[in-house]
């Protein structure tokens, strides 16, 4: 069985994000993350990631929202298990995308929360990913949204179109991420 997509995690497309990420960068190591949001399904997974891949990640989301507890303790475990990687939450979103390689979000109210939609936009106010907040991260950064996106609510239309956004690449890796599952588990 392949998971992809569930309430709690989204590991297709995380392996899609991180496959961007290769193409980008040559590597995933050395490089600071930063989930800007809702702590949902794609949250969970960059917090799995984290803690079997080593990431330096930073997850920021505002109270009520966080990503699962037990997702977030099993990788933090792992990280100190094998002494690589680093995960933390905050609410401060500036401090989150500061230096960060690689800014990530989401829309903040999934399929299935429609109707929590004006309850969310309340809650989220701040945790935008606009230009000013992608000027704080390192100058070579990119930025990722799993698509579709609602423009002006988690993610500005200059950002998502801008020079250093790679949301539509990463929309295209989603078959070939999907593609190399599959091959991967039919070699088996």
């Amino acid at each position: 069985m392949i998971n992809g997509l569930s309430d709690l995690h989204h590991p297709c497309q995380l392996a899609a994000d991180l496959l961007t990420v290769l193409e980008r960068f040559g590597q995933l190591d050395d490089l600071r993350y930063a989930w800007i949001g809702d702590g949902n399904n794609m949250a969970n997974s960059w917090i799995e990631a984290a803690g079997l891949f080593g990431l330096q990640l930073t997850v920021a989301c505002p109270d009520g929202y966080r990503p699962d507890a037990t997702i977030l303790d099993q990788a933090q475990a792992r990280c100190a298990a094998t002494g690589r990687g680093k995960i933390a939450i905050t609410a401060d979103v500036a401090a989150a995308a500061r230096g960060a390689d690689v800014l990530s979000t989401d829309v903040w109210a999934s399929m299935g929360q429609e109707d929590e939609a004006q309850k969310r936009k309340l809650a989220f106010v701040g945790y935008c990913v606009d230009e000013a907040l992608l000027a704080t991260a390192s100058r070579h950064a990119i930025v990722l949204h799993c698509l579709p996106a609602h423009r002006g609510e988690e993610i500005t239309g200059g950002v998502l179109d801008g020079a250093q956004s790679l949301a539509w690449q990463q929309a295209e890796n989603r078959l070939h991420a999907q593609k190399a599952i599959l091959q991967w588990l039919f070699a088996k």
